[in-house]
């Protein structure tokens, strides 16, 4: 997997310049990988992006508009719509690739599409129109310069959000602070789900969780297994179109219990350890 960032040929059309860098470099895993991002900036790692939706037809034309044109796939992972998602899904990116969600809920609309994914590096995009899609080359850029997991964040500096009320505000700081303080994390946001990781990620994370609490998930076991973790300011807008499931309390109580049940988790793993560490010793002894 290359990780390669590299400055795109100044004064030539992207596809040009992505053809001349191709060679620079004499990795023969990068040839002809190159994408363009701008007259400055390519990048060789291919992007997916997974986007879960349900009904979001009215939403998708706003989310779809600031996705760049150098990402690899875009997954959109179709929760049984009754409307026209998907159709409206091809009509704005004809090469999108839909999958159908045989579960419920926003974990495994995303643990479905990030099976689906063959890029190097996934992001997670909402569907609500809340996320804007040109903040993807910050991730990407994290994630090429050395970061195994670029979290958004709306309260590092630079961040924002137009749709947290204040009750919500109380309780992600309440959350972020007990995971902070019990995994050892730093993070200024918890419950976000704008983020982006490289695909090897998958393979050091179970998850095993279906509901909004996935992000929360995803963010303590990316910790618990040592990976390098850089947070990206994000601006959160507005629901453009219809209203969220999300309930405050309800989802807030489901977190909650997420990270008390990692919590518990981390206690067994080390009593074990502790126990496996006193056998030897007793057993080096007689």
């Amino acid at each position: 997997m290359s990780s390669v960032l590299r400055p795109a040929v100044s004064g030539k059309d992207p596809v040009t310049a992505s053809q001349d860098l191709t060679t620079v470099s004499q990795d023969p895993t990068t040839v002809g990988a190159y994408r363009a991002i701008s007259s400055h900036l390519a990048i060789t790692p291919p992007v997916s992006v997974v986007i879960p939706a349900m009904n979001e037809a009215e939403n998708l034309p706003y989310v779809f508009k600031t996705l760049p044109d150098w990402i690899h796939e875009v997954v959109l992972v179709d929760g049984n719509s009754t409307d026209n998602t998907v159709e409206v899904a091809r009509e704005l990116w004809p090469d999108v690739k839909v999958v159908e969600q045989q579960g419920k809920g926003k974990g495994d609309a995303l643990i479905t599409g990030f099976e689906a994914c063959t890029g190097d590096i996934i992001v997670m995009v909402d569907a609500d129109g809340s996320a804007d899609g040109n903040e993807i080359v910050s991730y990407v850029s994290a994630l090429v310069s050395g970061a195994d997991f670029a979290k958004g964040s709306r309260f590092a500096n630079g961040g924002g959000t137009d749709d947290m009320t204040p009750i919500r505000k109380l309780g992600n700081w309440a959350l972020c602070t007990v995971v902070n303080k019990k995994f050892g994390a730093r993070y200024t946001d918890l419950c976000y789900g704008y983020n982006a990781f490289w695909r090897h990620c998958l393979d050091k994370i179970d998850l095993d969780c279906t509901g909004f609490e996935i992000e929360t998930l995803i963010n303590i076991r990316v910790v618990k297994a040592g990976l390098k973790v850089q947070e990206i300011p994000s601006h959160e807008y507005l629901r453009i179109h219809g209203a969220s499931n999300l309930r405050a309390v309800r989802d807030g109580l489901r977190v909650l219990r997420v990270i008390l049940q990692e919590r518990s988790n981390r206690r067994a793993l080390r009593s074990r350890s502790h126990s496996r560490i006193l056998s030897a010793s007793r057993g080096e002894a007689s």
